[in-house]
């Protein structure tokens, strides 16, 4: 599926050949350095990393998590998704890849299949003790709550804390028995009340830098591992 085709760009006039091949790779052009998760086309969560070198339908993938996958010289088809901040939406994009040196990947026949406004990036499910510990307002301090999900971006919590939309908060969450803990300052995005039980709250992750990425994917994927193998 064209991106031109989906918001209504228009390129230069061209012969048909040519000008498929301009729009391609304008197209694709527009996700160079995006983090991205690649999947088995089954679905499977294969490792995350940084799509760069666009060129027509071939790329490069940077990868940032450790990986299960064994070594082979085949192409692997895969399924890749991530985030345009160019768009403000999430990417599916599909293609094979082939395993380089230095954690590296090349991508072949490349293509663009969905542009959409759902979450960009994989959650992982957890029930984990946590806390947010706010600097100001009534809920100023410390509180303990119960992390639900996490993904590379943010995280979803519940709490008898009452929280309002663009709230913040530093979170505070051991991933792993054997790590050290996780600390990501947070904004409250999302609101659901339960007459039942604690409210929940869907929190963005605010002002990470790549090595706070890199380091929350890791024990993400590490967890997720663990969490794999008592199943």
């Amino acid at each position: 599926m064209g991106i031109f085709n989906l918001f209504g760009k228009r390129a230069k006039e061209q012969p048909p050949q040519e000008k498929e091949r301009a729009e391609d790779t304008e197209e694709l052009d527009i996700y160079s350095g995006m983090r991205v998760e690649v999947t088995t086309q089954e679905g499977r969560l294969l490792f995350v990393a940084k799509l760069l070198g666009l060129h027509a339908d071939k790329a490069e993938l940077h990868q940032y998590s450790e990986t299960e996958i064994p070594t082979s010289e085949e192409p692997i088809p895969v399924k890749i998704r991530g985030y345009s901040d160019y768009e403000r939406k999430a990417v599916y994009l599909e293609g094979v890849i082939t395993p380089e040196p230095d954690l590296k990947w090349k991508v072949e026949e490349l293509k663009v299949c969905k542009v959409g406004n759902d979450r960009a990036f994989f959650r992982l499910s957890t029930s984990l003790d946590a806390t947010a510990t706010m600097f100001s307002g009534l809920e100023i301090g410390e509180k303990p709550c119960t992390l639900l999900n996490i993904s590379i971006g943010g995280a979803s919590i519940s709490t008898t804390s009452r929280y309002h939309m663009g709230d913040k908060f530093l979170l505070k969450v051991r991933l792993l028995e054997d790590r050290p803990v996780s600390a990501m300052f947070s904004q409250v995005v999302r609101v659901t009340e339960k007459e039942d039980g604690p409210n929940e709250y869907g929190c963005q992750f605010l002002e990470l830098t790549e090595d706070d990425q890199e380091q929350i994917t890791q024990n993400i994927f590490a967890a997720q591992r663990q969490k794999r193998g008592r199943s």
